[in-house]
Parts: C-alpha cells; sequence; structure tokens
C-alpha cells in the first residue's frame, strides 16, 4: 500500500508511522481534521501519522509495544483527534526499536526480556506475585490485561535462581513499587545476568534434560492475547526447534535449544567430541540414551563431525604437544627410553601395533607409531617397524637416546645392536617367563621342592639387577642361585664369592635340593641355560618398562581390543590416550585427612593369595578434554581447513580388505552356502 512522505497535518510533517487517507464514509471526517477549509482538489494519497490518534483509535498497540509487531494498525471508523502532538509522550512503538536476540529462545525481537520475551518495561512498575489469578494494570501497555494463569509464568529467570537446588523446589519473588523495601536498581538484576549468561562459552555453558511434555508446555498460550498456539516442533539429534504461531492475534516465535552454525546445532557438535574425546563408545551411549529414550545424533553424523573436526583438532593438538616435549628433551643430557608394542589382537593375527616411547626419568609418552599389519610382511614385523619409525622420529627432533629398555623381542635385539643403541631387558618380562616354567616342572612329583622355591628364585631375579653394576657382577650373582638353593653360600666365582646373608645351620635338610635329583638337574638347567645367562647381562639396572605397560591398560579404555576402529580412529585415540597418561602419570599419592599418605590392599589373582600393596594415588584429572574443546570451538570450527593439513601429511594405508576383489552383493549371496542349507550329500 503507498504512502505519502509526510503528514499532512500542517505543521507536523513526521515521515514515521503514516495512515493513508481513507476511502470509505469517514474520508470527510478526516479531511475536516487537516483542513479548516477542504480544497477541491485534495488528493487521494494523504497520510496521517499515528501521533494525532488517540490510544484507543489502534488494534495492536500491544503487540507494537512489546515488539511482536512492526506497525499500527487502525480500527475501522479511527478518526484522527489530536491536533496538536507536541505535548504527547513520545511512545517507542512509533519507531522500531534495535533488534536484540533473545536468550532464552535465539531469535530476534525487539529488546525482549529473557525471561517473558517482552519488550523491556512492559510490565512496568514492580508488583508481588501471590500466585493468584488477578488483573495486573501495565501503565505502559495502556489498558489492563487478564492472566488466565498464575503471575509466574511471565516472570523472568534469573541465573541466581537456577543455580539452587532444593528439594523444596525455587520460587521467584516480583517487587511492587509500593513496598517500602523495593530497591529501584534492583529492577536491572534481570538484564545484568542476562548478559552475564551470554559471555559464558558454548561449551562450558551447562546443559539439562528437559522433557518434551514441560518444553511444549512454554508454548501452548500466547504471551500477547494469552489464548492458545499452533506449535509445530522439528528435531535434528539433540536438537529441536519450536515454532510458535498464534491463530488469533498472528503472533509468530521460532525457538531453538541450541546454537547453530551454519547447518551443525552446536550441542550435536559437543556430544560428538565429548564422546570422542573422553575415550567413550558411541554405541554404548547410544543404549543409554535409548533406554531413557533421549534423543540422540546417529551414528553417521558422530563419524562426520569427527572427520571434519574432532580428528583434525586431536592431530594438531598431540603434535603440538610432542613438538614442545622433544624440543625441551633435545635441549638437555641423553635420554633413557622404554619402548614395547602393544597389538589389538593376540599372536600373529593383530591388524594393528602401537610401538610406544617412554621417557623413564618423567614418565612421559614421547612418541607413539601406529602400524598396519599390512605395511609390513606381518604382524610379527610389526614392532620393529614401529621403533625404526619411533627412533627416526625423535632423531628428526634432536633427541639422542643413552639407552632402551625393552623386552626380549630377537628382531628388537637384533635392529638395536645394528645402529648400536645400547639395550637392556626389562626384568618382569624376564621373571615372568622364568616363572612359567617352573610352574610347569614343580608339578612334577619328583619337583615338588621347586615350588617352595619359586618366589625366592623370581626375587633373586629382581635382587641380581638392581644390586648389579656390570654385566659380570649380574651372571655371577645369578649362578650363585644354584649353590644357594643346595645350601651353599660359598661361591668359587671371585666377582660373588659368598652370599650376603648371614649363613646359618640347617636341620631340616628336606627343604633344600639334593645334589644328583631330578629338580635339581631340571632348574639348573633352566637357570643357567645358554640365553639365560645372555639375557641376565642385559637385565636393566635403574628403570623398568612397568610404567609403559600401565600406558598399555590406558589404551584399553580408549581402544578396546574387541572394537574395531578406522585407521584414522585408531591412531587419534592412541593419541587421547597419550595425552590422558602424560597428565596423570605424576599425581601425587593421596592423602587422608590427617595428612596420612593412602595406599591400597589387594590379592592378585596370579599370586595366588599372597596380597599386594600399592601406593593410591590422587584423582585424575581430565583438562587435556576442557582444552580440547576449547580449541575445538574457537579454532578448529570457524576453520577447520588449516588443521587438515596434518591429516593430509599422514601415510594412511589402505584396508586389509583392499587387496581382494570384492564379489557383488547378488553373487555374494548366491554363492552362500552354510553347513545347514547343503542339501543332500
Amino acid at each position: 500500500m503507498p504512502f505519502t512522505k509526510y503528514c499532512a497535518v500542517p505543521g507536523c510533517g513526521r515521515r514515521q508511522s503514516l495512515h493513508k487517507l481513507p476511502l470509505d464514509s469517514n474520508r470527510n471526517a478526516w479531511l475536516n481534521f487537516i483542513f479548516n477549509d477542504v480544497p477541491a482538489d485534495v488528493g487521494k494519497t494523504l497520510s496521517v501519522c499515528s501521533l494525532h490518534f488517540t490510544q484507543d483509535c489502534f488494534v495492536n498497540k500491544t503487540q507494537v509495544e512489546t515488539g511482536f509487531a512492526d506497525r499500527l494498525r487502525l480500527k475501522n471508523g479511527a478518526v484522527p483527534s489530536i491536533l496538536d502532538p507536541t505535548g504527547m509522550v513520545q511512545h517507542t512503538y512509533l519507531q522500531k526499536s534495535p533488534t536484540m536476540k533473545d536468550v532464552a529462545c535465539q531469535t530476534e525481537f525487539n529488546l525482549a526480556s529473557r525471561g517473558t520475551q517482552l519488550a523491556l518495561g512492559t510490565l512496568g512498575p514492580k508488583f508481588r506475585s501471590k500466585g493468584t489469578q488477578t488483573e495486573v494494570s501495565c501503565k505502559r501497555v495502556g489498558a489492563p490485561f487478564t492472566t488466565s494463569t498464575t503471575l509466574k509464568d511471565f516472570r523472568p529467570a534469573k541465573k541466581a535462581c537456577l543455580e539452587l537446588e532444593d528439594e523444596k523446589g525455587v520460587s521467584f519473588e516480583v517487587f511492587d513499587s509500593q513496598d517500602t523495601t523495593y530497591e529501584p536498581a534492583e529492577s536491572v538484576t534481570t538484564v545484568t545476568e542476562s548478559s552475564q549468561l551470554l559471555c559464558t562459552s558454548i561449551e562450558q555453558d551447562t546443559k539439562y534434560i528437559v522433557f518434551e511434555k514441560c518444553l511444549l508446555q512454554l508454548f501452548e498460550t500466547c504471551p500477547v492475547c494469552t489464548r492458545c498456539c499452533d506449535i509445530r516442533p522439528r528435531r535434528k539429534g539433540s536438537f529441536v526447534a519450536i515454532d510458535q504461531l498464534c491463530p488469533h492475534c498472528q503472533y509468530f516465535r521460532k525457538w531453538q535449544s541450541q546454537p547453530v552454525v551454519g547447518s551443525t546445532p552446536l550441542g550435536n557438535l559437543q556430544l560428538s567430541a565429548a564422546i570422542y574425546f573422553t575415550g567413550a563408545s558411541f554405541f554404548k551411549l547410544q543404549k543409554v540414551f535409548n533406554a531413557m529414550h533421549v534423543k540422540m545424533i546417529t551414528h553417521r553424523t558422530f563419524r562426520k563431525h569427527a572427520s571434519m573436526y574432532l580428528e583434525p583438532a586431536i592431530i594438531y593438538t598431540w603434535k603440538k604437544e610432542q613438538e614442545e616435549v622433544l624440543r625441551q628433551l633435545s635441549q638437555g643430557d641423553k635420554v633413557i627410553a622404554a619402548g614395547d608394542m602393544r597389538a589389538d589382537a593376540p599372536g600373529r593375527s593383530a591388524k594393528y601395533g602401537a610401538y610406544t616411547l617412554m621417557d623413564l626419568a618423567s614418565n612421559i609418552i614421547l612418541d607413539i607409531q601406529l602400524v598396519q599389519s599390512n605395511e609390513v610382511a606381518g604382524s610379527y614385523h610389526m614392532g620393529k617397524e614401529g621403533l625404526k619409525q619411533s627412533l627416526e622420529h625423535l632423531e628428526a627432533h634432536g633427541v639422542k637416546l643413552e639407552c632402551i629398555v625393552t623386552d626380549r623381542h630377537p628382531q628388537i635385539q637384533k635392529f638395536l645392536k645394528e645402529i648400536n643403541i645400547p639395550q637392556f631387558y626389562d626384568v618382569w618380562h624376564l621373571e615372568k617367563g622364568l616363572s612359567k616354567k617352573l610352574e610347569k616342572i614343580s608339578k612334577d612329583k619328583d619337583c615338588e621342592v621347586v615350588k617352595k622355591w619359586q618366589h625366592s628364585i623370581k626375587n633373586h631375579v629382581y635382587w641380581t639387577a638392581a644390586t648389579s653394576k656390570t654385566p659380570v657382577e649380574r651372571v655371577a650373582k645369578w649362578k650363585s642361585m644354584v649353590n644357594h638353593i643346595q645350601d651353599i653360600h660359598v661361591h668359587d666365582n671371585p666377582s660373588y664369592p659368598q652370599c650376603h646373608h648371614e649363613i646359618r645351620e640347617s636341620t631340616d635338610r628336606s627343604k633344600w635340593f639334593q645334589p644328583g635329583t631330578k629338580a635339581l638337574c631340571t632348574v639348573e638347567k633352566i637357570l643357567t641355560n645358554k640365553r639365560m645367562m645372555k639375557d641376565i647381562e642385559k637385565l636393566s639396572p635403574h628403570f623398568q618398562t612397568s610404567s609403559l605397560e600401565s600406558f598399555h591398560g590406558v589404551i584399553l579404555r580408549f581402544a578396546p581390543k574387541n572394537v574395531v576402529y578406522p585407521y584414522l580412529g585408531m591412531l587419534c585415540r592412541l593419541y587421547l590416550a597419550a595425552m590422558h597418561f602424560n597428565e596423570n602419570s605424576n599425581r601425587p599419592q593421596a592423602k587422608t585427612s590427617t595428612g596420612k599418605p593412602m595406599y591400597k590392599l589387594s590379592f592378585p589373582k596370579a599370586k595366588r593369595g599372597i596380597f599386594s600393596m600399592r601406593p593410591l594415588k590422587s584423582k585424575a584429572t581430565y583438562c587435556y578434554v576442557i582444552n580440547l574443546m576449547t580449541f575445538l570451538f574457537e579454532k578448529v570450527i570457524p576453520d577447520p581447513l588449516p588443521y587438515m593439513e596434518e591429516i593430509h601429511k599422514l601415510n594412511v594405508p589402505e584396508t586389509l580388505s583392499a587387496q581382494y576383489d570384492r564379489p557383488s552383493m547378488e553373487e555374494a549371496i548366491a554363492r552362500h552356502v552354510s553347513r545347514f542349507n547343503q542339501g543332500e550329500v
């Protein structure tokens, strides 16, 4: 509908909120108001601004004041009657208010209040709610309205009250302007606290589980005319959007449960990130959500988020942290490292092998390499390839090794000998193999005495490694065990001529090995064979790989062996396990309220009734998850392309099935034969 540019009333000249001259019977009344003497050639496009009409001339004055309509509409038969508007109050509805995004519904309103979605000041003077159905006169609205529900439906929700968790519930109180205790400065509390909510980062914003019926109750009634509305909810994963339309006053509102970037709800993305970064299982969490009937994203959406945002963030973060650790080590002395491989399946059927290097002085993971079995000749060769790649990575960053502590893998022994890196053996790996052999021969009826000495022989392995300084001394102390079990404590080896313990005369000869018996010959053969002597020479005198074995236990939490992951998924979960271990490996021992160190007593099955004591450490922290979340939302999501470069640098091998010809599904189904449908033979 066309309008004139200015108000036609002489002396006014307003350009906003204009109303066109009607063509009905009220036209003459309008003309007589505008002109004292109506000209004969009056145009058809004259307009009069809203200041010349009384408040009862408008149909939607309340909607305009509260920000739910853009311009005023006149009632049929309305006639201007105010000639001089200079003394009138300039109402806010005459000009469109600046647009402001509402915190509660994340939609654009005209300075809408967070709690009521009404214009600021609509409720006007404060009043005390008694929880009854009353008539409230709001002076700024200009007309009374009757609430069909209690006044708590219109009160603003304050952040301070939301934090009060009480079984009796939380009561909201709105103050009366006539109350002597009323402070006008307190009226800005709602706006101030709403602005504080806006400053909260998305990943740290608190979330709640809301029932659908409770949520839809908030949109059943129109906040303008208080009549029933049409509601249309739409869902995408954990995200829900609700369109509310009042068929009576045409009030419309679009509410969203989460912020949206592009077409991605950030709550869905944060749920994917929380699952991935904490090492949780998507399918297990999906079962929990389905049991509670809580809406969740699909696995396809989860994998889409992982490939686009999560995996680039993990790889980039690990690379940066690793570079900083290696830079510090390159500036110091040589490093004593521990190395070991962890396979995702027993024996030689493993698909992945993860080789880890750890700094034993600081218990920090230096590098972890993932090798797929088709990259080498087979699963047996993955350990050597992983160690080779790790050593090349450390050398590229200027880190020098003093020695390396490993298990007794023959390929590792040969490889380290070729590149002239000193190697020591972990004592536990040698003791474990020795104990299995002793356990086997102790079951023979002629070797029952071996069972009495099993624990002592195991302890002698650790004592030999811890108290010896040279390989010759280790061998001498180890061989003395053959004499010691026969009650002979003086030896002919000058490196260890006599046992250190006090020599006592024994009257019970049954507890000692007797010369020439089967038990003595068998045990002596095990303790002094050629390979055992070579291994004893290389027992580690200072550090062991127990911390590295503990890290393998951490990997099980992020990448269980009974779950198959793609290459990038497995690599990222290894990096997450390394970040978790590096953050918590050196946490202090827990103490009681009185400052007494705490210990835990347990009975491991392998020790068969012998208890074990270990220090109880303080609770683990998860700062790396918080850092990843912050990095994800502040850096990766706005521009993920720079962080994809780290993934492009990786040499991702083909899947194991890529070397085989894949038949069509129809052909595979036609050739499918089980033992139950082969037919007659």
